[in-house]
């Protein structure tokens, strides 16, 4: 698996497009975010069906083509730095393929930040752009407006990348060793949803796989990562990081089920790593090499997330 292009990293005054392609948008918790930017000496900027809801279909942020609209504009605006999510919920999906990917290359690389059902996304910019983006806490998130560190850690990824070039959490090794790939992941769902489409990748060889969920029961996990192992999605991958299973069953009940379906490859595993949908959520950069050491439960990226 190759290393993807780098784009720059954000300085004060930065312009940041917010964008909602999938779930309906709270307006209140949108305004605290917004907030939140500028106090970092940011320029939010927010897209024109962002509030939007759709008339048939409540948990879309207006239409396919309207959602779709904002994201493509925001990215090829030349006077935007960042494009963020507001939130995630569903319907990126429903965008993918209405993107006009070479329009959105010529534009050149931006920042590109979001995470749960925004894995549809973070996959179609690694295969289609080439390019690193920032799976992290997005506008109008309850960590994003309410959890300090979550702010902070995405905050200096952003703007003093090489502060956060090593991740430590409060992980354990689910299974323990060391390995060395560049980074890939999201949300376990929308990965095996995403599997067989044009815009996502046939496989992790040589990749530092993440994975999190949220709302699933325990066999419906096992169902995705077992159609992740069947599929040969898994073949060759370096190592695997755990992040937060929230609202799921039970970590005692969830955890003899991720041994059972990741011990056997041969990997260094590590869970709970804090990243996806717990509290205090920190921002991991898909497609830098980088070095897991699961027993230390430490990321260390080769470079800065962002140049």
């Amino acid at each position: 698996m190759r290393e993807l292009l780098r784009p720059r990293r954000l300085a004060p005054g930065a312009r940041i497009a917010v964008v909602a392609p999938s779930g309906p948008v709270p307006e209140e918790r949108l305004a605290a975010g917004l907030d939140v930017l500028r106090g970092w000496d940011l320029d939010p900027v927010v897209a024109p069906h962002v509030l939007d809801r759709h008339g048939k279909f409540g948990y879309l942020a207006g239409t396919d083509t309207d959602r779709a609209a904002d994201l493509q504009h925001a990215w090829c605006d030349p006077s935007t730095d960042a494009v963020l999510c507001a939130r995630g919920g569903y319907g990126a999906q429903r965008v993918v393929d209405l993107l006009d990917w070479e329009a959105m290359r010529a534009a050149g690389p931006k920042v590109f930040v979001g995470f749960s059902d925004i894995t549809t996304l973070h996959e179609a910019f690694a295969v289609r752009l080439g390019l690193v983006t920032l799976h992290g806490p997005m506008a109008a998130g309850v960590d994003f407006v309410k959890n300090t560190f979550a702010q902070d850690h995405l905050r200096a990824t952003l703007l003093a990348p090489e502060t956060v070039r090593t991740l430590t959490s409060h992980g354990t090794p689910l299974v323990p060793g060391r390995a060395r790939g560049v980074t890939l992941g999201g949300c376990l769902s929308l990965l095996a949803a995403d599997l067989g489409t044009p815009h996502a990748r046939p496989g992790a060889r040589g990749g530092l796989l993440c994975l999190e969920d949220v709302g699933e029961r325990t066999y419906r996990l096992d169902r995705a990562l077992t159609q992740l192992l069947r599929a040969g999605l898994l073949d060759g991958v370096r190592g695997l990081l755990l992040g937060s299973w929230q609202d799921c069953d039970p970590y005692e009940r969830l955890r003899p089920m991720l041994l059972d379906r990741l011990g056997g490859l041969g990997v260094p595993v590590v869970e709970e790593f804090g990243f996806g949908h717990a509290p205090g959520a920190r921002t991991i950069p898909f497609g830098v090499t980088a070095e897991l050491d699961a027993d230390a439960a430490t990321l260390t990226l080769d470079e800065p997330a962002l140049r």
